[in-house]
């Protein structure tokens, strides 16, 4: 990608913080949060439930950056800025303002506004405090353990992401969380796979928008693009960590289907063809 200009100065850097826990949250209630991520849920609510009056302590040591990652916090913060720069121009022409949000950067594991995340959780957005969470361990992982290799397909997990953060400022998600309250297992999945496959549509929008304003995309960044979509869907994980896929227990939406929703965002660059919501086929 040619991404020119200075990255955002919305990029908080809490690599080398460390967590110390008092009395009132176990790891019960860590659990049950991170699934509530996991799931595309609000974990605050089960931190309310569990946490009583635990106290945190956030502990600042040093962090040594490798130059590996010195390059990808660059990349990122770039990607970011990009974001900012195409979600401003389409909320301004809607006649609106886009509030920036921020990436954190965090190492192992980190407090957010809702509850505790590890690295094992991969990127996540929270709602709440409205912040995209990344340890750029991800990137390894995306590039080794996923087959995703390629500065594309960085940007795609940041712009994903973003998309979520789009969906907040939309009142998209709110609505959502609402529905999901009223549903049963299923129901809730189903939900949560049209949400995160309009984030990968809106990913796909930042990305038609970014090419036609600054001509920022390189041969076979499209192609690194789509092979993240696809190696991070649920059929092909549930295959990998279970060895068969259960349909009805997907939260993200398949390879195929994530792979076609950004490839709408992508090509069509418009919010009204990212309504997953109102898709009869995903």
């Amino acid at each position: 990608m040619r991404l020119g200009g200075p990255g955002s100065r919305n990029v908080e850097d809490r690599r080398g913080i460390r967590l110390s826990r008092g009395g009132g949250i176990g790891i019960g209630g860590i659990v049950l949060a991170l699934i509530a991520i996991y799931f595309g849920q609000d974990p605050s609510a089960v931190l309310n439930a569990v946490q009583g009056d635990g106290a945190v302590q956030e502990e600042q040591g040093t962090y040594q950056e490798s130059a590996a990652e010195a390059g990808d916090r660059e990349f990122i913060s770039r990607v970011l800025a990009d974001t900012e720069t195409t979600w401003g121009e389409i909320f301004t022409a809607a006649g609106r303002t886009y509030q920036e949000p921020t990436l954190v950067l965090f190492s192992g594991e980190v407090k957010s506004a809702c509850g505790f995340a590890q690295a094992a959780v991969g990127p996540f957005y929270c709602p709440a405090d409205r912040k995209v969470y990344i340890d750029l361990s991800f990137y390894d992982e995306l590039r080794t353990r996923f087959g995703a290799p390629g500065d594309f397909a960085q940007a795609y997990v940041v712009a994903h992401e973003i998309g979520h953060h789009v969906q907040t400022l939309l009142g998209i998600s709110e609505r959502t969380m609402a529905a999901r309250q009223g549903a049963n297992e299923t129901q809730a999945n189903a939900l949560s796979v049209r949400q995160e496959l309009q984030a990968d549509c809106f990913a796909g929008i930042w990305a038609h928008n970014a090419q036609s304003s600054r001509q920022v995309l390189e041969d076979g960044d499209i192609e690194e693009g789509l092979n993240a979509a696809s190696a991070i869907g649920d059929d092909r994980l549930q295959q990998q960590s279970r060895g068969y896929v259960a349909p009805e227990s997907f939260t993200h939406g398949s390879s195929a289907q994530r792979v076609r929703w950004f490839k709408t965002g992508l090509e069509k660059g418009s919010l009204q063809e990212c309504d997953t919501f109102a898709a009869r086929s995903l």
